[in-house]
């Protein structure tokens, strides 16, 4: 199991300490985003004026939107990979039925000039017999 990790981060200006088994790196973004979810907030009309507890609601609320945002997006690439994936199976058994196929028609092609020169054969030793009859 990682070692858990505590590092200190600036949030809104004060410092707090946070720890997990994430990265310190990993730790760094987390507060980043926030910050930049707090300053995006700010400059908002009328932000300033809003009670503690409703400028906390606020910031959870674009938070989760950005959660549910992002979540419908990886569902949207995640069926996108998964048709991609039923395409890609589709376009190779296509290609595996058209090798089978090449590969059918080579053999008949074959089995035709063999039966070609035969019968160019025959035809020389029927013309040679009809010569050698006159």
């Amino acid at each position: 199991m990682a070692a858990k990790n505590s590092t200190q981060v600036i949030i809104s200006g004060k410092i707090y300490t946070l720890s997990g088994y994430e990265s310190e790196e990993y730790l760094q973004r987390v507060a980043a985003y926030l910050n930049s979810k707090i300053s995006e907030l700010r400059n908002l009309d009328g932000y300033q004026r809003l009670s503690p507890d409703m400028k906390g609601i606020l910031l959870n609320l674009n938070i989760a939107d950005d959660y549910f945002k992002m979540k419908n997006k990886v569902e949207e690439l995640e069926q996108s990979l998964t048709e991609k994936d039923r395409d890609i199976y589709e376009l190779r058994h296509e290609l595996i039925t058209s090798q089978i196929r090449v590969e059918n028609a080579e053999k008949q092609i074959q089995t035709l000039e063999d039966r070609n020169a035969e019968l160019q054969k025959e035809a020389i030793q029927l013309e040679a017999q009809i010569k050698s009859h006159r």
